[in-house]
């Protein structure tokens, strides 16, 4: 895939539904969260960006595809990682594990068992791996 074209993913875009899907991979969902966490911080920026994927999901017919716990956990770290003023670039930069969906990031904090699990699916869970670290 090509690198990302941020003018192409805003957050009007995005909560219209007005974004191609085949782009729309995971660096541009962390671009797109990050976008939200710093227009409107983290709680807002979490009601927003749920809301907005999950009619994005249903307008595509791909309900199956949204995962409550991976787009809290991203949100959450996002906002944990962010710097005031930071231009995605240089948080592009810093956060290579976060922005690339490295899963050994997400097994740092979760078991495949609990992660993929239906409740995880539906609604945002607790890390169950964090004693292992």
């Amino acid at each position: 895939m090509s690198p990302l074209q941020t003018s192409e993913f805003t957050i009007e875009a995005f909560e219209a539904g007005d974004i191609d899907t085949v782009r729309f991979d995971h660096e541009a969902h962390v671009y797109v969260g990050w976008l939200y966490i710093h227009e409107f911080g983290i709680t807002t920026a979490i009601l927003r960006f749920e809301a907005a994927l999950r009619r994005l999901v249903a307008l595509k017919g791909a309900e199956d595809k949204y995962h409550a716990t991976l787009t809290w956990f991203f949100l959450l770290l996002i906002y944990e990682r962010s710097e005031v003023d930071e231009p995605w670039h240089t948080f592009r930069q810093r956060n290579a594990d976060l922005v690339n969906g490295s899963k050994g990031l997400l097994a740092h904090y979760y078991t495949n068992m609990h992660l993929f699990s239906e409740r995880a699916r539906e609604r945002f869970v607790l890390p169950d791996n964090l004693a292992k670290r």
